[in-house]
């Protein structure tokens, strides 16, 4: 989520632009973010979000490192609306997964540790990465976020069997038709 902080100096020193700039680099990245959720809307079932988490979260990775490596404003436009997509697929997605394993009197703790973690680390993400881009430069903090999100795609991936395990007596439990799928 840090690349959304750094996005004004994309716009002014990368792209060369202004104010008009920054607004089409957030606007394609809220465009991709609507076309993620009309995507979930549509699915007829949970099952295999976790695969759909994985894929989203590897999609955010290579938009960011794409997008720090971008000169042209076509491009990133591209890129932005790719990176918005992967970023609310994979939030939503999870956000998803989460309430429905959560048992029903832990659900209210369970968003809240979900809410505190997200909401209260992106501040710090920024600070993390305002620190970064001093010492690397921008486009360096950028395209590291961009691998750490397919480095952690690539654990969660490792990890998925085990959680599809972990998950199929929930799913079970409460009558979610799985048709050989689960998380």
């Amino acid at each position: 989520m840090p690349y959304v902080t750094l996005m004004p100096v994309f716009a002014r020193d990368i792209l060369h632009g202004g104010p008009h700039t920054f607004g089409f680099l957030m606007g394609a990245t809220g465009v991709g973010a609507l076309l993620g959720a009309l995507y979930l809307a549509s699915r007829m079932t949970i099952a295999g979000l976790g695969l759909v988490i994985a894929i989203a979260a590897g999609t955010f990775g290579i938009g960011l490192i794409t997008f720090s490596v971008s000169r042209a404003l076509w491009l990133s436009i591209l890129l932005m609306a790719l990176t918005g997509f992967g970023m609310m697929v994979q939030m939503a997605a999870s956000n998803t997964v989460l309430q429905t394993v959560a048992a029903d009197g832990m659900r209210g703790r369970v968003m809240g540790y979900y809410t505190v973690a997200f909401v209260g680390m992106t501040p710090l993400g920024s600070l993390l990465s305002g620190w970064l881009a001093s010492w690397v430069g921008v486009q360096s903090t950028v395209f590291i976020s961009g691998v750490c999100c397919i480095l952690g795609a690539s654990v969660f991936t490792y990890g998925l069997p085990g959680l599809r395990e972990m998950v199929r007596p929930i799913y079970e439990g409460k009558g979610i038709e799985l048709k050989g799928k689960t998380l």
